[in-house]
């Protein structure tokens, strides 16, 4: 399953290799710079928005790749069962990450400290 983890002054989301063969790409990286909200949701499948691609998708089911609409793109890796972290970005290439995780809680509160102003 994916991750979000801190890397220097980027923000990294690791994908193993079927996810990156089922997401067409690698996990995008992000400045800490960029995040502007870090929030959870227990119904991340409602949080997409526009058409895949690139990507893979099952409707409820999983959700990998590049989702692009009028105004951004979003990046996913979401599976069904369970919460899910979204970042809201500014200044980035990408608008969101949505990414499944079980610990969504901790993940929100260990992202959110390690962006804030020091």
């Amino acid at each position: 399953m994916a991750t979000l983890r801190r890397e220097g002054d980027e923000l990294v989301v690791l994908l193993n290799d079927l996810e990156k063969i089922g997401g067409l790409r690698s996990g995008p990286r992000v400045p800490l710079s960029a995040i502007r909200d870090v929030r959870v949701t227990d119904n991340p499948f409602r949080e997409l928005r526009g058409l895949r691609a690139p990507g893979t998708g099952i409707p409820g089911v999983i959700a990998l790749g590049t989702w692009r609409y009028r105004g951004g793109k979003d990046f996913a890796a979401l599976y069904r069962g369970g919460p899910a972290v979204v970042v809201e970005l500014e200044g980035a290439p990408l608008r969101r990450l949505l990414v499944s995780a079980h610990d969504a809680a901790l993940l929100r509160e260990e992202l959110l400290s390690e962006t804030a102003p020091r």
